[in-house]
This record gives C-alpha cells, structure tokens and sequence, in this order.
C-alpha cells in the first residue's frame, strides 16, 4: 500500500510521455486527477492508521545487501502529517495549474515526479534511500525554477542547485560515517536508531552532527544558509514556489526530528544551544527582513525563513531538557511538527496568491498596486486570512503551533524564547503593511478578481488552517505518541 502512494504519481507522470498526441487540456485533468487520486489514498493511510509511536504499513524489502541498505518504508505520528500535506499542496498546485498553457506536458509530468520524490522521503526509513529521495528533489525543483520561472530564474535556479547539492553532499559524508560506526554496518534508521552509533564519541560525534546539520540546515534554510531561498521563491513560478516552501522546506526540518536528534541523542543535547540560537536569529532576521521589502514575493520568501527558525528553536530547547520536564520535551517537539504542517497549508497559499497578483499586474512590487479589494473583493479576502494565519493569529493553524513552541520553549531557553516572541510582532506590522499596500487605499486600476481555479486552490487550504486552529485534536493526537517517542531516544 506504501509503495503505491510512493509511486503512484510516477506512474502517473508517464501517461502524459506515452500519449504524445494527448491535449494539454487532458493533460491538465489528468494531473488533478491522479493527485486527487493520490490524496484519497493517504487520507485512507490516515484512517487505517492504528495510532501510537511504532511504524505502520512498514515495507522492508532486500535492495543493496552488500551496504545493508534496503528498501525500508513506514509511517508514524512524525511522517504521516508531512504526507497529508504533500498530498494537499500538490493537488492545489494541480488545480491552480489549470490555466497553464507554457509547456504543459513537461510541467505536469516534473510535478508528478516531485510529488513522488516528497512522498518517498517522508516514508524512508533508510538512510540511502533517503538521500535518493533527497537529491531527486532538487533535481526537478531546479527544472522547475529554470523552465518555468521570470526573468533571471536561470540564476536562481542554479544558486538554489548549488546550494542545495552542497547540503546533500554534507549529508551524504554523515550518513556513511554513522555507517562505518555502526556495528553491524547499515544504513537503517530504525537499526541505527537502536544503536546510537557515536553515543559518548567525543568530537567524532560532534563533526557528524555537524554535516548533518549543516545538510538540513541548508534545505530548511536557516540563518546563514537561506541565501538561496529569496531568488529562488522571487523567480520561480507560483506552483513551484509553493512546493518549495511547503513540501520540499519541510526536509530539512523532518531530517532533524527523523534522524539527527534520534540517531545522535548525546551530541544534540551537547550542542543544543547552537540550534536554539540559530533558530532564534532566524526568527528575528526573516522578520526584519521581510519587513523591508517591497516585492510581495520576497517578502513572503523571508517569512519562511522566520516561521523555520521557531522550528529550529523548538527541536534545540528539546534538547537543552532532555531528561527533565516531559511535558514541555512534549510540548517543544509537537509544536514544530505542527508548525511544519501549519506553514506548508499558509505559505502555500500566500505563494499562490503571489502568483495571482503577477498575472494580474505582472510584477510583484506592491508599490505599483492599491484599492484592490475594491475590484477584487475574494482576492482581497484570501489575503487578509492569509495574512493573518501566517503571523499567529488564534483560529488559525498557526497559533496552535506557536504556542506549542513557546510553551514548551520558555523554560530551557527563556531569553531566546522571548526574543522570538518579537518575531510575531515584526510579522504582524510587515503583512498588515503589505495588505494596505496592495488592497487599500485609492485603486490604481480595476483588477479581475480570483478565477474558479485559483480561487479552489486556494481556498481549501486555509480552510484546513482553520480547522487545524479551531480543532487541533485529530492531528495532534498522531504527532504527540511520535513526539514522545522522540524525546525518549533523545534521553538516553
């Protein structure tokens, strides 16, 4: 059942290649279709999930015995959030895609394969298959960038490659060195996991966590390895922007909780400050940041670089109370998994709704816009809740998430915890100011309010934010067993 969530959308994928003479129009159906397909099957992994903090619908197959790797598949309260998302934002991308006309075939067929890609990392449970999975990714996000992107994307999407190819080469030197110290040797995470391979390893522990962290960090990004992700976000096109931010971001941050608190449970707790204050100053300076932009695009860019850092914060204060108060340890890691689910769904739409102000102006700069919910009152509506779920709003997704993160935050790392909380003001004064930029004020100019598709792409996923705010329980329920299952590793 695994496998064919996995790679069904590549399946998928290839249908358009093999019907040459295929319209554009049945090529654009056919993708909503197979990720409408795709989401009933992980919403029917959701329902037959049996609960609790082991793996469910576990695949262990043979693939590279002289490596020990295998092709090692599960789920849990940890991946299964991460798959519904994936599963969502695709299907919104495929819906908001209905009005492209650039390349059709090749477009589709690139964000089926990335859908798969997102889809097998999240279910990895083996460190090869992995880094596949996580190359892959930036393999079809850099096509997206350079074929379907503005202006400069060419240079976007190869800093973004560069950058990111770096990060999974740091990967890859700490994967094989958590298997040339394991014993027996593999690169199973849940075997690795039971070994702690470099517990009480001094130095040699601290250098492996260092290209792990350095890899994820890169991915997630944070301060100062998120210098790729304005020009990117700014140049790529509004679907790919919003997988970026809200599927593909997400690896970094899952690698964290997955495989480097977990598998290197001394060596965290050691350095658990360094992740607290890299998590902290990437609050505050992509808040800062985005406060001072004028192009609506990269304005949202650094807000992701703000709303990762409180995960950053989260996973280092769980680290710095490992072995003392449970709750709070609870508290910390539920709230970042939480906030991982709650950015893909808003940044996700903000992204979308970038795109629909450029196809309507044909820039982002908000100074050229004004009056818009004067013509274009959903439009204006989709915004403002945006806008205010993504600064923390109560009844939003995102509230829930942020107080799960304080809270559990405040004890271990009271004056990080604190300056964080700046973050959310600097939030509130840069997205309030763009709303009155964009949409208030004296109209420039009629503008065409949302399509029927932008408007069904968009809408459903802050409708999920506000059902996420209002009744966090069912998804809760699935992340708090992982999360506790985590922080016990992590105690050890």
């Amino acid at each position: 059942m695994l496998s064919v969530v996995v790679f069904l959308p590549l399946v998928a994928a290839v249908v358009p290649l093999v019907l040459p003479r295929a319209g554009a129009r049945f090529v654009r159906w056919w993708w909503v279709a197979a990720a409408a397909v795709e989401l009933a099957l992980v919403v029917a992994l959701w329902i037959g999930y049996p609960g609790g903090d082991g793996y469910a619908y576990e695949v262990n197959l043979r693939w590279i015995p002289s490596i020990s790797s295998g092709y090692h598949l599960g789920v849990d309260g940890l991946s299964l959030p991460l798959l519904a998302l994936t599963a969502v934002l695709f299907l919104a991308c495929a819906v908001y895609s209905l009005r492209q006309d650039h390349r059709v075939r090749s477009f589709a067929v690139l964000f089926l394969f990335l859908e798969s890609v997102s889809l097998g990392l999240f279910v990895a449970l083996d460190l090869i298959l992995f880094f596949v999975f996580f190359d892959l990714s930036i393999v079809g996000m850099y096509f997206v960038i350079a074929g379907w992107g503005h202006r400069d994307a060419a240079r976007a999407a190869l800093k973004f490659f560069l950058y990111t190819f770096v990060g999974s080469l740091a990967l890859l030197v700490g994967f094989i060195a958590l298997y040339v110290t394991a014993s027996p040797h593999t690169f199973d995470i849940v075997e690795l996991t039971r070994q702690t391979p470099l517990a009480g390893g001094g130095w040699a522990a601290g250098l492996v966590l260092l290209a792990l962290g350095v890899g994820f960090a890169i991915k997630t990004p944070t301060v100062p390895f998120h210098t790729w992700l304005p020009p990117a976000h700014t140049e790529a096109p509004a679907a790919g922007s919003a997988i970026l931010a809200g599927v593909l971001l997400k690896m970094g941050t899952y690698g964290f909780v997955r495989i480097a608190m977990p598998i290197l449970p001394d060596s965290w707790r050691r350095h658990a400050v360094v992740f607290v204050v890299i998590g902290v100053v990437s609050v505050l300076y992509g808040a800062l940041v985005a406060l001072g932009q004028r192009d609506f695009k990269r304005m949202i860019a650094y807000t992701s670089v703000n709303h990762m850092g409180y995960i950053v914060l989260a996973v280092g204060a769980a680290g710095l109370i490992a072995g003392s108060d449970v709750e709070a340890r609870q508290l910390a890691v539920t709230g970042a998994v939480t906030q991982m689910v709650s950015h893909g769904l808003i940044t996700g739409a903000l992204f979308l709704l970038a795109g629909a102000l450029y196809e309507r102006g044909g820039t982002y700069d908000m100074d050229r816009y004004g009056g818009l919910a004067a013509s274009a009152p959903r439009f204006a509506g989709l915004t403002a809740a945006a806008a205010f779920a993504s600064l923390g709003l109560p009844g939003f997704s995102g509230f829930i998430a942020e107080f799960q993160i304080f809270t559990g935050s405040l004890g271990p790392a009271p004056v990080a915890t604190v300056l964080a909380f700046l973050g959310i003001l600097v939030t509130a004064a840069l997205f309030l100011r763009a709303f009155q930029k964009v949409f208030l004020g004296k109209a420039n100019e009629p503008t065409a309010d949302l399509t029927a598709a932008e408007g069904a792409s968009i809408a459903p996923l802050l409708v999920l934010a506000v059902v996420v705010g209002v009744f966090p329980r069912f998804l809760l329920d699935l992340i708090e067993p992982a999360s506790q299952s985590v922080l016990s590793l992590l105690a050890r």
